[in-house]
């Protein structure tokens, strides 16, 4: 065999960093020993990976075909590697994903629950928004990850996880709350709208859920995560549509509440998506068989009416 994963390992961190002397920095090397490896991989493939740019290494066509290979070969090594450590060996570790509600509201809980029963299990979570977090299970960044909006990758498996539900919600001094009664569609559509940024999960179904009935979301302003739109809300700069395990707390406090509308109840489904090429080793299985149990006693602990 002509190329080794080292030298696989060296390419990819030279795609992330840009060139050898930081790939090496990332993998421990000194910057020679670093170029001659890429350029050992290069040999052996008989083309070169990348362009040269001033001091930059640019991935060109050749290096964008090997990438994806390289990560599943890199992934499958680390899985021999993990799957032979025994629980209470150090370096047993798995990397979830979550997009940003659930990895704010829902993750934190989950993780302490599972190492209750693993503690010597060592998670890693990435927080992003749900367009990031599917790259970065594409990607091999991540084991797995739960995300709160629909995947439109072809190399992922996408399983349906939790059914969450929208509502719409506002201060009770804003000007429609005080009206006191149940509001029109046409009102809805020409209120001023706290929405998430653009590649959210929850942007991407709330517009799913409301374009259908309002035609229209005009957004007064965008905020990167539910938090801080529930916040906004709070203070009467809009209303928004937000899940309702993101809002209730704040509902219970009186600072927000629930607007009477002419909608159907919003529903939209969590998923839990991992790489169709990652290896399923026996900590991974486990970890998404975790998050299945997790997700049924949620729902059973649902009170009575609430979706």
């Amino acid at each position: 065999m002509k190329i080794t994963l080292r030298q696989l390992q060296i390419f990819v961190a030279v795609v992330h960093a840009g060139s050898t002397t930081a790939a090496a920095e990332l993998v421990a090397l000194s910057q020679s020993a670093a170029s001659a490896a890429l350029n050992e991989l290069e040999s052996a493939l008989a083309v070169q990976l990348f362009d040269r740019v001033g001091k930059r290494l640019v991935l060109n066509d050749h290096g964008r075909l090997l990438l994806p290979q390289a990560r599943h070969m890199l992934d499958a090594a680390q899985t021999i590697e993990q799957q032979f450590l025994a629980p209470h060996q150090a370096g047993a570790q798995l990397h979830i994903g979550a997009s940003t509600t659930i990895g704010s509201y829902m993750l934190p809980q989950m993780i302490a629950a599972y190492r209750r029963d693993q503690p010597q299990l060592r998670v890693r979570a990435l927080v992003a928004n749900t367009a990031d977090i599917v790259a970065a299970v594409s990607n091999f960044e991540v084991d797995a990850a739960l995300i709160e909006g629909p995947c439109h990758a072809n190399d992922v498996e996408v399983e349906p996880w939790m059914i969450d539900e929208l509502i719409v919600v506002a201060s009770p001094l804003h000007a429609l709350v005080q009206q006191g009664k149940k509001l029109s569609l046409k009102q809805l559509s020409q209120a001023d709208w706290l929405l998430r940024e653009t590649g959210s999960g929850t942007r991407e179904a709330v517009e799913h859920a409301l374009l259908p009935y309002l035609h229209h979301l005009p957004s007064a302003c965008e905020f990167g995560n539910s938090e801080a739109i529930k916040r906004a809300t709070a203070e009467g700069m809009g209303i928004s549509c937000l899940s309702r395990a993101v809002v209730q707390d704040l509902l219970e406090a009186g600072r927000l509440v629930e607007l009477v509308t002419p909608l159907p109840v919003l529903r939209r489904h969590f998923y839990m998506v991992r790489s169709k090429h990652r290896v399923l080793s026996v900590r991974l299985a486990s970890l998404l068989e975790f998050c299945r149990h997790w997700a049924q006693q949620q729902e059973q602990l649902k009170p009575a009416g609430v979706v």
